[in-house]
């Protein structure tokens, strides 16, 4: 058996043993792994979830042979580990990376997916192509394909580990026939036009420039900006981009959407913009480069292609 087919077997099994696990913030799953009854894993939540170590006999011998034939398991002393963790999403079951993610490659799964989704969930109108820009587990495609009724569906990721598990994802979603995967710098490697782009871009300053967190310029806003302007132009008339990201605010200026907004509507779009949480990871306002912030929000864009290009950019009125 092929490692992915292992991993997509795997979480199937799981599935039908009624397996459920949401995941926290790192820094909470670091609070929790810290007590002193969190040191080996007893049941599926400790060795999928929360990464503890485990006796081989601890796990049922189907699910530990699955385990190594996906090469996820990971030597502790006496012990085994999994490098995978498996979160739940709706009635889905996604694979990324255990904790604790410093990997260069780390697929990053936690409380920002499950406000992506019911950002998409709640934004994302009907579409017959969709692309996920920075895809990472593939989740927001999953979620999106289901909202939008998509038939055809992009996953695209600078990262190959990424793409590796939304495959395996996606596959387990049932949505292995209609959806295709790119190795992209953003829509560089992806052709054609899209009627929904979705993102969750990294936004924050990251010192190792892990490709998961870091978003570059303008306090981890660069890379968004970046998306939101392809993205703008490889829309169809009436296509969409649902954004979902973090501006860092420095005395009361969100300098994000005074750059975002404008830039959008110059290339016929109308734009929505909110605060979806206005204070999330608040430890990184302790770091140099955050030192004169307030606090880092995230926010929503939802931009819409007009139907008609204007006359002045050549379309039809």
């Amino acid at each position: 058996m092929r490692s992915e087919e292992a991993l997509m077997a795997l979480l199937v099994a799981l599935k039908a043993r009624g397996y459920s696990w949401i995941t926290p913030t790192p820094a909470t799953q670091q609070r929790v792994l810290a007590r002193p009854d969190r040191r080996v894993g007893s049941d599926l939540a400790d060795i999928f979830g929360w990464s503890l170590p485990f006796a081989p006999e601890a796990l049922e011998s189907d699910l530990l042979g699955l385990m190594y034939a996906g090469d996820i398991v990971a030597q502790r002393g006496n012990l085994l580990a999994s490098t995978m963790r498996v979160s739940s999403l709706d009635d889905r079951l996604f694979l990324h990376s255990a904790y604790p993610t410093a990997a260069g490659d780390a697929v990053f799964f936690g409380p920002d997916t499950y406000r992506f989704a019911r950002f998409i969930a709640q934004a994302a109108g009907p579409a017959r192509r969709l692309v996920d820009i920075g895809c990472g587990s593939g989740a927001g495609a999953v979620v999106a394909a289901r909202a939008s009724g998509a038939g055809e569906i992009v996953m695209s990721d600078v990262n190959p580990a990424a793409l590796r598990l939304a495959r395996i994802n996606a596959a387990a979603s049932g949505l292995a026939a209609t959806t295709s995967f790119a190795s992209s710098d953003v829509l560089r490697g992806v052709e054609g036009m899209f009627d929904l782009v979705i993102s969750n871009p990294p936004y924050l300053v990251d010192d190792e420039q892990r490709v998961y967190r870091h978003g570059g310029e303008m306090l981890g806003a660069g890379l968004s900006l970046r998306i939101a302007r392809e993205a703008a132009e490889r829309l169809n008339p009436g296509g969409q981009l649902l954004l979902y990201t973090a501006s860092a605010i420095v005395r009361g200026v969100d300098a994000f959407a005074d750059a975002v907004v404008p830039m959008l509507r110059a290339r016929d779009c109308t734009v929505a913009y909110e605060e979806i949480d206005p204070d999330v990871f608040g430890e990184e306002l302790d770091r140099p480069a955050y030192r004169h912030v307030d606090r880092i929000a995230v926010v929503g864009v939802v931009a819409r292609k007009a139907a008609h290009m204007s006359a002045h950019r050549g379309g039809l009125q």
